[in-house]
C-alpha cells in the first residue's frame, strides 16, 4: 500500500472511530481542528465530503442531527453503533481455518493496531469516548471476493480497473474495463458501481464473479465520478433483486448484530444446540446461496434450522474448506 492510500485509510478509520465512540453530534469545527488539522476551509470541505461518501459506500449509516435542541445551529454528525454493519474481513480458506471461526475481528492485529491507535488519539485530544460502541464488530470469514482490494485501491485513486467477469448463466468470461466509483455492500454481496468504458453505460459488476486477477489499467485522477452520484442507490437499482425466502437460524445471544438489524423477527431464549449458551431464533427475508454465504461469516455463533437448502449449502461450504486446508497440493 502506498503512503497516500495509507494516510487516507487511516483517516477514514479515524472518522469513522471519532463519530462512532462519542455519544452525542460531533461538530464540524471538532472534527477539522482533530482529524483535518491545518487545511483551508475550502480544501477541508471538498476532503471532508469524499471521506464521508467514502464511509456510506461501505455502508456506513452517518446521521446528522442538531448539536442544540433549543438553537438551529451548524449540524453535527455521528454514526449509531446499533445501525452499523462493518465490512468483512476477507480470508483465504486456510488463513480462515488457522484463524478459527470463533475469532474476533478485534484480535486480528492490524485492525486492532489500528484501531487502538486512532482511540488514543481521540482520548489525547480530550475526546469523550464510549469504548463499548467499537463491540458492533463480529468476524466474517470469506474467500469469495479475492478483487476487492483492487476495486477498493481503485475507486480511492480514480484508477480504471480491467478484468474478466462471468455474468450468471454465461459460459465464460469477458474482458470489462469501469471506471469504479465506489464499492459497495447489497444483499450479503460486495459490488463495484462505475462507467463501463467499453459500452458508456454505468454499469454494477458482483465482485464474486470477477475471474482471476483484476488489474489497474490506467493512472491514478484519470476520471471524475459524475457529481451527485449515490454508489449505493446506483447498485440497488442495477443489481439483480436479492433471492427471495425466509431462513431461520439461532444466534447466540451477543452474536449475529447484523442478522437481528435485517431480521422479520427475533424469538429470544430458545433451545439452541447446547444447554450451555443462550440463544435467539432469528428469522430472516433471503435465502439460497447469498444468506448461507453470509451466515458462514459468523462461524459457530450461528446454526441454521431452516430451510434444509440453506443447511445443505452451509455444511457443504464448511466442508469445502476443511478439505482445502487440508489438501496437501
Amino acid at each position: 500500500m502506498s503512503a497516500a492510500r495509507g494516510r487516507k485509510s487511516e483517516r477514514l478509520l479515524n472518522l469513522l472511530i471519532m463519530l462512532l465512540v462519542q455519544r452525542h453530534f460531533v461538530a464540524k469545527d471538532r472534527i477539522r481542528d482533530i482529524l483535518y488539522p491545518g487545511m483551508s476551509n475550502d480544501a477541508f470541505e471538498k476532503m471532508f465530503e469524499r471521506d464521508k461518501e467514502e464511509l456510506r459506500s461501505l455502508g456506513v449509516p452517518i446521521e446528522v442531527g442538531s448539536l442544540d435542541v433549543y438553537f438551529d445551529d451548524e449540524p453535527g454528525y455521528r454514526v449509531r453503533p446499533d445501525q452499523l454493519s462493518l465490512p468483512d474481513i476477507e480470508l483465504a480458506p486456510d488463513e480462515a481455518a488457522v484463524i478459527g471461526l470463533a475469532t474476533r475481528v478485534w484480535q486480528h492485529a492490524r485492525l486492532a493496531e489500528a484501531t487502538t491507535e486512532a482511540v488514543r488519539k481521540l482520548a489525547a485530544f480530550g475526546v469523550d469516548i464510549d469504548e463499548s460502541a467499537l463491540d458492533i464488530a463480529e468476524p466474517r470469514l470469506s474467500a469469495d471476493e479475492p478483487s476487492f482490494d483492487v476495486f477498493w485501491e481503485a475507486t480511492q485513486e480514480r484508477t480504471p480497473v480491467r478484468f474478466e467477469y462471468r455474468r450468471s448463466g454465461a459460459t465464460r468470461a469477458s474482458t470489462r474495463n469501469l471506471q469504479p466509483w465506489g464499492v459497495v455492500r447489497y444483499s450479503g454481496r460486495w459490488y463495484v458501481v462505475g462507467l463501463d468504458t467499453d459500452r458508456g453505460e454505468e454499469r454494477v459488476f458482483r465482485l464474486s464473479r470477477v475471474q482471476g486477477e483484476a488489474h489497474k489499467a490506467g493512472s491514478p485522477g484519470s476520471y471524475d465520478v459524475p457529481p451527485g452520484t449515490d454508489v449505493r442507490a446506483t447498485a440497488m437499482r442495477l443489481a439483480p433483486p436479492p433471492p427471495t425466502g425466509e431462513t431461520a437460524v439461532l444466534v447466540r445471544r451477543d452474536a449475529g448484530r447484523g442478522l437481528r438489524r435485517d431480521a422479520i423477527s427475533v424469538e429470544p431464549d430458545v433451545r439452541g444446540p447446547d444447554d450451555r449458551t443462550a440463544w435467539d431464533r432469528v428469522r430472516v427475508a433471503r435465502g439460497g446461496s447469498d444468506v448461507a454465504d453470509e451466515l458462514l461469516g459468523y462461524g459457530a455463533d450461528v446454526y441454521v434450522e431452516s430451510p434444509d437448502e440453506v443447511r445443505r449449502l452451509v455444511v457443504d461450504r464448511l466442508r469445502a474448506v476443511v478439505g482445502a486446508v487440508g489438501d496437501p497440493a
